[in-house]
């Protein structure tokens, strides 16, 4: 049996097929961040759930290209930059630069392609065109273009593809301009937003005057034109389902691109919410942590990325500093296992992988990315293992197919074994920061990171090839 998974589109599971007629190509995209903050580890869970969900197709033998997008204007961003007055591109630079940061600590591949919403603006005014000339959108006096649902609707389509709408209820017909809404607010959505004196100098040109993109329109322009009208799967956070994905599927079937039963997306996967405290992690609620703080609390990337990997995608699970203790504990059983594998296997010769500890983990994987059999199965061989080692059943060779077995696991699962002396990621990311301040002549941020790196154990030493870390 081959991969199945939950499509969000038909609520149903079902097999994996890829659109490539050679079935070895995968598009795939996952919405990216908003750079007007530090992203938070609820938001993590989706980013970490997709680099599982890719390095699953890659280890089945697909190539994968992943394309995640860069949100780099949008209502949050505006504000902040009004409030911080700086150029948008300086305010959105410097948290991109922090999340790729936060993406290498927790050990996730970067994407293939990540556009950038203010680079991709002649791609959008080009689809909201296509809209209006097909009459599903429609231009307001002050110079805005909004996306009617009615008219898409009258022409065949389905609006509520991902959600169920109850159109009774839903006050249709009513405009929107805000990049978000409520699913009580159902309404028409902005395409185009007509400059506004709070908008400041973040605008550009346009048909229908200055303004700039709403926020749903950007990633219909940008995946499309990175894996072109069609493509495999699309990704998010089970909160993005509506309206920001269904405003996607309107914007980009309703331009009438697509052959006759050809679909924007062929599947849909969204990722249920972190908890925390039984409640949502979330910015709005003050309820939520960053990266730097659970590393300040002493916590590693490694561990993080271990506890986030340990429920179901679609399973919203309680995020607590308890469950990371009990996620370092975890490892460290891993890690005296492999440890005592490879001291055990001292001299053998390459080995083929053990097969049933692959057989096991791929039959829990192919079962809708189900990663919770898939760790269960790996403590089971871990207790069969240690069982072996402490009654010297285990051969060099033995030993070493183990150890084949369970590199070929691990990059799929991406928490690696820390070697001797070996900085940890996000050791490693504050040198990489304090190296991009130092570029940028920030002294006093660098000093802070020197500090911060030594106060984690770490000292560095600037040398003609560059700086190094040493343990402190």
């Amino acid at each position: 049996m081959g991969l199945r998974f939950l499509n969000t589109l038909s609520r149903a599971v079902e097999d994996f097929v890829p659109l490539d007629p050679q079935g070895r190509r995968v598009g795939m995209y996952c919405c990216g961040p908003t750079v007007y903050d530090l992203a938070h580890v609820g938001n993590f869970r989706t980013f970490v759930s997709a680099d599982l969900v890719r390095r699953w197709l890659e280890f089945k033998g697909y190539a994968v290209q992943h394309v995640m997008n860069i949100t780099d204007v949008e209502d949050k961003i505006i504000a902040r930059v009004r409030s911080a007055q700086v150029a948008i591109t300086e305010y959105t630079r410097k948290y991109e630069e922090e999340f790729l940061a936060d993406l290498r600590t927790l050990g996730c591949r970067l994407p293939h392609q990540m556009p950038h919403a203010t680079a991709h603006l002649a791609e959008m005014i080009t689809l909201i065109g296509q809209l209006l000339e097909r009459g599903v959108a429609y231009s307001t006096p002050d110079g805005s273009v909004y996306f009617s649902i009615q008219k898409y609707r009258e022409r065949g389509h389905q609006y509520g593809q991902l959600v169920n709408l109850n159109f009774e209820n839903l006050r249709v017909g009513e405009r929107v301009r805000n990049d978000e809404y409520a699913k009580e607010s159902l309404a028409d959505f902005a395409l185009w937003k007509a400059r506004v004196p709070e908008d400041g100098a973040v605008f550009w040109p346009s048909p229908w005057g200055e303004g700039r993109p709403g926020w749903h329109i950007e990633c219909s322009a940008m995946s499309m034109k990175v894996l072109g009208r069609s493509f495999d799967l699309h990704l998010g956070g089970e909160d993005l389902a509506f309206p920001h994905h269904e405003d996607e599927i309107a914007q980009s079937e309703g331009a009438g691109l697509h052959a006759p039963g050809e679909r924007f997306v062929k599947y849909w996967l969204h990722v249920a919410h972190l908890l925390v405290e039984g409640k949502k992690m979330a910015k709005s609620l003050g309820n939520f942590f960053t990266l730097r703080d659970l590393l300040g609390k002493g916590h590693t990337g490694r561990e993080i990325r271990y506890l986030l990997l340990t429920a179901h995608y679609r399973e919203s699970f309680n995020f607590t500093l308890e469950g990371l203790q009990g996620a370092r504990t975890a490892l460290a059983r891993l890690d005296e296992c492999l440890a005592k594998l490879r001291e055990a296997a001292a001299g053998a010769a390459a080995a083929a992988a053990e097969p049933q500890l692959i057989a096991s983990f791929t039959a829990a994987l192919d079962d809708d990315f189900n990663i919770s059999a898939g760790w269960a199965a790996i403590f089971e061989w871990v207790r069969q293992k240690n069982k072996a080692l402490a009654e010297n059943q285990l051969t060099p060779a033995l030993a070493a197919a183990a150890l084949a077995a369970w590199e070929q696991l691990d990059a799929v699962l991406g928490v690696g074994a820390q070697a001797a002396g070996e900085a940890p990621a996000e050791i490693v990311a504050l040198l990489e920061q304090r190296q991009a301040a130092r570029k940028a002549r920030d002294f006093k941020r660098s000093d802070t990171l020197r500090d911060e790196i030594k106060a984690r154990g770490w000292i560095i030493e600037d040398t003609p090839k560059g700086p190094k870390l040493k343990p402190a």
